[in-house]
């Protein structure tokens, strides 16, 4: 299903998106800190918007932003390593998928909250 969303919304959520952004967290695949993201974004915001616009009214996202980088972490004070439970992993992906996704993730959730999808006990 493609989305159609005007490119004035797009720009306002997206600014709101990108500005609640974590900083300090590690870098994905595309080497762009988050930090670095909200200051670039500033001044390329509408051509985020329009790209952003593009992925939803088409419904494809290019093969490099769908790259992400996982990494392996130690779980602190595990007796045994030799174990995967010892272990975590952790998903680093590109600052603009992050976006994206919690964009659509917004939309989603509108949605289910309009249609009454979501069941609460």
């Amino acid at each position: 299903m493609a989305l159609n969303i005007s490119l004035s919304i797009l720009i306002e959520e997206i600014s709101k998106l990108i500005k609640s952004l974590l900083n300090g967290k590690a870098l994905g695949p595309d080497g762009i800190l988050n930090e670095v993201f909200k200051v670039v974004a500033l001044v390329i915001i509408k051509d985020l918007a329009e790209v952003t616009s593009c992925c939803l009214a088409s419904g494809i996202i290019l093969k490099r932003l769908k790259e992400f980088t996982t990494v392996v972490l130690r779980k602190e004070g595990k007796k045994d390593y030799s174990l995967l439970s010892s272990y975590r992993l952790i998903t680093l992906k590109n600052t603009l998928v992050k976006v994206l996704k919690k964009y659509v993730v917004n939309i989603m959730s509108k949605a289910a909250e309009e249609h009454r999808l979501l069941l609460w006990n």
